[in-house]
């Protein structure tokens, strides 16, 4: 293990004692936001230090043991000590790096999901459905609440767009690969020579901005039109004009509400969700300047890039990054989706140990 790594674990150590002692003193609640601060702390760091500790008495067992290889009656024992320790040692210290990783901070936050259908037409719309119903089905495993603030729904079912609030824990950092282009191959109910068709639709994952006052939105700056919502939503829904488009002048982003019952509740949500892509084309300039000479081994999260095929004749679904194929597309479209995600979090986090490696 690098000097300055067992420096920074040392540290960590010295805190967390120093943490213990402030949380068990008589006045540790006599400020709530202090307590609160310290307790996330003591979350944070525990497993770290412990980790970090198992590391130093591994190291210490194995000291002791070479003491040992000089007596013949305890030579073997000793050396198997040794090589066992040796074992222990590295699985530490992987755990351990993967601990020290940098978290990213919108990982705990609600996100809103748009998916859009693109080239394919009708077929692309039914696709645009069938990716909204296996996060929805994901969602539901997850015990997290999906919330339709906007749909537009296409001729024969599905959708030309959707878009959904999905709350939940760690929604963000469960579904923020799913970003990108999604194509699907199989033969439409409408197909009568049984040819194998291909459309596509893209999805977006944006995580939640904490208020809308965490991105800066200069009043001059938007135009707010009200028109009449269309599609199910009772009687009221052809009589009022409370359906929400607002249109931001720099970035040319525009987001449309209707699934409200009232012109307020539209402009709320669609604020939001300004706000919420606002807040990500702006940490998508932060992190295109930060990757420029290093491009994640999960892609870009581009819109644009093509990231998954789900093949529906030969039942597989192949994630281009990461160059997995799993031969089980009914149960992954059902929302059996863990295998999936957590084959691209180890990825990515792979990625990053690689990162962490090349910048120490």
């Amino acid at each position: 293990m690098k000097p300055s790594m067992i420096t920074k674990l040392a540290n960590l150590s010295e805190r967390l004692d120093e943490v213990n002692r402030l949380l068990s003193s008589e006045d540790a609640t006599s400020s709530m936001d202090n307590y609160r601060k310290l307790t996330r702390e003591h979350a944070e760091i525990t497993p770290i230090v412990e980790q970090y500790r198992t590391f130093v008495q591994t190291e210490a067992d194995i000291a002791e043991a070479q003491k040992m290889l000089s007596d013949p009656d305890m030579k073997e024992f000793a050396q198997e000590e040794i090589d066992h320790g040796k074992e222990k040692l590295i699985a530490v210290e992987t755990e351990l790096q993967k601990l020290l990783l940098p978290k990213d901070p919108n990982d705990d936050k609600n996100i809103f999901l748009e998916i859009r259908a693109g080239t394919g037409g009708d077929e692309s719309g039914l696709f645009a459905g069938d990716l909204f119903r296996m996060y929805s089905r994901y969602a539901e495993r997850q015990g997290w609440k999906v919330e339709v603030m906007s749909a537009n729904e296409s001729e024969i079912g599905g959708y030309k767009e959707i878009i959904a609030k999905v709350v939940g824990q760690g929604a963000y950092s469960k579904l923020k690969f799913e970003s990108g282009g999604h194509r699907v191959q199989r033969v439409p109910d409408t197909e009568t020579q049984g040819r194998i068709h291909t459309s596509a639709c893209t999805v977006a994952v944006l995580p939640e901005a904490d208020e809308v006052s965490d991105v800066v939105i200069n009043p001059a700056d938007i135009r707010i039109d009200t028109y009449r919502a269309s599609g199910a939503g009772g009687q009221h829904i052809n009589k009022t004009d409370s359906a929400v488009r607002i249109t931001h002048a720099p970035t040319g982003i525009v987001v449309e509400c209707q699934e409200g019952r009232s012109q307020h509740a539209n402009k709320a949500q669609a604020m939001a969700v300004l706000a919420a892509r606002i807040k990500a084309k702006q940490v998508d300039e932060q992190q295109s300047k930060i990757a420029s000479e290093r491009k994640s081994l999960i892609g870009s999260g581009d819109r644009s890039e093509r990231i998954r095929t789900y093949n529906y004749p030969q039942g597989r679904i192949t994630d281009h990054r990461i160059n997995l194929t799993l031969y089980k597309i009914d149960a992954i479209t059902e929302g059996d989706m863990d295998e999936l995600i957590g084959a691209l979090s180890a990825e990515h986090q792979a990625d990053l140990l690689a990162s962490l490696g090349e910048d120490n």
